[in-house]
């Protein structure tokens, strides 16, 4: 009977024994099961916030770009007196490798010699304006001449483009009140004289601007001289990197 009790103790020791080590497996294993639980919860968070922060980034980046182009400051590069048979076809080269687009005041005598050049201008997307058929002074004309040296260019500039010019650069700046004829233009002056016709000098052209130039401004250039064709493409690369942006006068007028 003694015998008998103690293999009964023996046997339920042993018995307390494999419950405890099942029970120590499954607590390991649940263990296991929730630090893999956790490094895959882990791993899902650092992924989930990596994505969150490229996500972030891009979306700053384009906010970022878009402020650039809200602070961009216009500015409108113009020119008389063309087209010049030699250094308007220069100028032409500069701006469409620098992608601006600039305005032209032509003058009607030299559009009836240089057809091809002022076509060429229209197709790249350069505005084109009236600066008179032959640089006279409108305000010491009679009424009729002065109409005539509007129109006539006008007319010319039409034959060639199929536009007729909207936008009208007297001479020496000065305009004939109240003419006679019909003279339905916008007359567009300028902000900044780099006086290149003057100076024909690069570095003086150059400075003319840059210490000058504001935003809104339309600068007085003139496309028949070499110092100019050079000068406006150091103006493009040093006003582009101090944020300013190049458009046609319209762009300023009517915004």
């Amino acid at each position: 009977m003694k015998n008998k009790g103690r293999k009964k103790k023996v046997w339920e020791k042993w018995l307390c024994l494999d419950i405890i080590c099942i029970m120590l497996i499954l607590v390991g294993f649940s263990y296991k099961k929730i630090e893999k639980t956790t490094m895959e919860t882990e791993n899902f968070r650092k992924i989930y916030q990596e994505d969150n922060k490229e996500k972030a980034e891009e979306t700053k980046e384009e906010e970022e770009g878009e402020d650039m182009e809200k602070e961009k400051k216009k500015v409108a590069l113009t020119f008389d007196d063309g087209p010049h048979p030699v250094y308007t076809p220069q100028m032409l080269d500069v701006l469409k490798e620098k992608g601006v687009k600039a305005t032209f005041f032509l003058l009607g005598e030299q559009v009836e010699k240089y057809p091809e050049i002022v076509k060429r201008m229209s197709e790249e997307g350069h505005l084109i304006g009236n600066h008179s058929y032959k640089h006279e002074q409108l305000s010491k004309l009679s009424s009729v001449q002065a109409c005539t040296q509007v129109n006539r260019t006008n007319e010319l500039i039409y034959s060639i483009t199929g536009e007729y010019p909207e936008y009208l650069r007297p001479p020496f700046g000065d305009w004939k009140e109240h003419l006679d004829c019909e003279v339905n233009m916008i007359e567009v002056l300028w902000d900044v004289d780099t006086l290149d016709w003057s100076s024909k000098n690069k570095d003086k052209i150059i400075k003319k601007v840059v210490t000058n130039v504001e935003e809104g401004d339309i600068i007085l250039m003139h496309d028949s001289y070499e110092s100019t064709v050079d000068a406006v493409t150091e103006v493009i690369d040093l006003l582009q990197k101090e944020g300013y942006e190049f458009v046609t006068v319209d762009k300023l007028i009517l915004e």
